[in-house]
């Protein structure tokens, strides 16, 4: 891509995600059926256009939300999207929950684990969140941010 001038490089976000460079942050560890659901929203997500939220159950897509300026807004948009089939869901980010109200919206909505690279300076808010709510949360430490 060029930009003013120069050359912007940069390397493609390819290759599986393996689950060993994963972590569960929360006291609740995702079952492996979940892990299964986290880790095929954790593949679609890095596909959307970010901000991206990807609902997923079952190794289908429930619900996305995409391009939006606030990760909230994807995911208001991701559920509204799923047409109420978001209960029992997971859910995937692209990129970090900048503050607990994406993971107390998930709550709210029956979405029962969160994948998602952490990294915010609020982390520790979220996994509060998501503990309070018996919501299992995993961190990749890696982002899928796709413009």
């Amino acid at each position: 891509k060029s930009v003013d001038g120069g050359l912007l490089v940069q390397d493609l976000d390819e290759g599986p995600d393996s689950k060993k460079d994963m972590k569960v942050v929360t006291s609740v560890e995702p079952d492996p059926a979940k892990w299964n659901d986290l880790l095929f929203g954790w593949q679609i997500v890095k596909s959307v256009k970010s901000n991206a939220i990807v609902l997923a159950a079952s190794n289908s897509t429930v619900g996305i939300g995409a391009g939006q300026m606030s990760r909230i807004d994807a995911a208001e948009i991701a559920i509204r999207k799923s047409n109420g089939r978001c209960k029992n869901s997971i859910m995937a980010s692209d990129a970090f929950f900048p503050f607990e109200d994406v993971a107390e919206l998930a709550a709210k909505n029956g979405i029962t684990a969160i994948i998602q690279p952490g990294g915010s300076i609020r982390d520790k808010e979220v996994i509060e969140s998501c503990n309070k709510n018996k919501i299992p949360m995993v961190f990749t430490g890696k982002r899928h941010f796709r413009h």
